[in-house]
């Protein structure tokens, strides 16, 4: 019977899957509902299409604000004006930043066009135009039962990490953030993808109507992949890391175009150019912290676990995120400036004055650790507790309790043996 429903219908609940298949069952279950549905469907379309009726100044303030808030200066008004018909519309959509509410999702697939939020009244709560888009993120949500996606576009200047300009220091640009919720069961339309593909391709079609050269970018095992089984969805693979950036929990995702922090304000986004270094810290036995050094100083990551350390590290030595030659490179390409030439030795590998002994930062972070533990056993004094000297007697049992694991107890042999020698000698 679906072939029977009027094309307004479809039309009209294009955005809503759920709600449209709802109606198709209504007007199976009674056919006399059929003109009242297609009453419905035709107002909604004709609303869509209609320019607001709000008062000139109340629209000029709206307009005005949204510009400051988006950093867009004066927004263009083929964005902005509701007389302007999006190519898509998305009706209930659940955004959390800049604002934690549903609105309506319009892509204007025009070359002065963007993106934009929508309430029941028609007003423009929000929007970016595609010219001003530098990144767009679709990542899955982590620890949901149902599989859900953020999509996130990022606004030039509003990565949350590089300086701002001083003109846009007062009302700095904020990403927008949506959750999309992938059809399950009886919600799933036949012959459509229920995930997030159809509307990352409706987003891509736009910007490249707009000439931007942006797509939107996907996590992929090929750039990173999480070594922790997911709990919840067992066999999934998953792209994220859980940590902690002060007090708020978060999720680091590693993607092609580099590391997204969300998805809680502040939401960052560390491009490669804008990464001078990264390190570790705080090691311990299942955790550690990721420190990513900035041109505005150190951003630290903490209780990473240490089962994703590996994936980390090949990621950050794929590309080249611990020379600092390499950032500065990376810099001058994306500022379009002559590039910073390489040590007079050829190599630009090693950030100066970083010893090249071929270990990694966490194996290196260990060796301090471990030298700093040394330190500690040479100035202990064996003989100031009443032990003879070379005796060695009781240190197993009562040093070794201090150490996990086995590092400690192999140390303690080594360090009799060696003070047994020198009696000897």
């Amino acid at each position: 019977m679906a072939g029977a429903h009027p094309q307004e219908i479809d039309l009209a609940f294009a955005s809503n899957n759920e709600l449209r298949k709802r109606v198709h069952a209504a007007i199976d279950q009674n056919p006399t509902q059929t003109t009242l549905f297609r009453d419905i469907s035709t107002y909604i379309l004709n609303q869509a299409s209609q320019p607001t009726t709000e008062p000139t100044a109340k629209k000029r303030k709206l307009e005005d604000s949204n510009g400051a808030q988006n950093g867009t200066g004066a927004p263009s008004s083929g964005l902005t004006s509701t007389a302007t018909k999006p190519w898509r519309q998305y009706l209930g959509v659940s955004f959390s930043i800049p604002q934690r509410k549903k609105y309506t999702l319009e892509l204007v697939d025009k070359k002065d066009g963007g993106i934009r939020a929508t309430g029941a009244d028609g007003s423009v709560a929000f929007s970016t135009a595609w010219k001003d888009v530098d990144q767009v993120f679709c990542l899955p949500v982590p620890e949901k039962a149902k599989r859900q996606h953020n999509f996130i576009v990022l606004p030039v200047h509003g990565d949350g990490v590089n300086p701002v300009p001083d003109h846009l220091k007062d009302s700095p640009p904020e990403p927008i953030v949506w959750t999309f919720e992938e059809a399950t069961g009886k919600n799933i339309v036949e012959g459509e993808d229920p995930g997030p593909a159809p509307m990352a391709e409706a987003i891509h079609h736009c910007l490249i109507q707009a000439g931007t050269g942006k797509t939107v970018i996907f996590p992929t095992a090929d750039q990173f992949e999480s070594a922790i089984p997911q709990s919840h969805r067992k066999g999934e693979k998953a792209y994220h890391v859980k940590g902690h950036r002060g007090s708020k929990e978060g999720y680091l995702f590693f993607t092609s175009v580099g590391i997204v922090w969300g998805f809680k304000k502040p939401l960052a986004f560390f491009d490669f150019a804008s990464i001078t270094s990264v390190s570790y810290t705080n090691v311990l036995r299942n955790t550690f912290n990721l420190v990513l050094t900035t041109q505005t100083g150190d951003i630290e990551f903490s209780m990473v676990d240490q089962a994703d350390y590996n994936g980390i590290n090949e990621y950050v030595q794929k590309h080249g995120l611990q020379d600092e030659s390499m950032a500065a490179a990376r810099r001058a390409q994306k500022l379009n400036v002559n590039p910073v030439k390489k040590e007079e030795n050829g190599t630009n590998g090693a950030a100066a004055g970083e010893p090249d002994d071929g270990l990694t930062e966490l194996q290196r972070a260990e060796q301090e650790l471990q030298d700093m533990e040394d330190e500690d056993e040479e100035d202990y004094d064996p003989g100031s507790e009443g032990e003879s000297e070379g005796s060695g007697s009781g240190s197993d049992d009562e040093d070794g309790e201090g150490y996990e694991g086995g590092e400690g107890e192999e140390y303690e042999e080594e360090y009799e043996e060696g003070e047994g020698e020198e009696m000897e000698g």
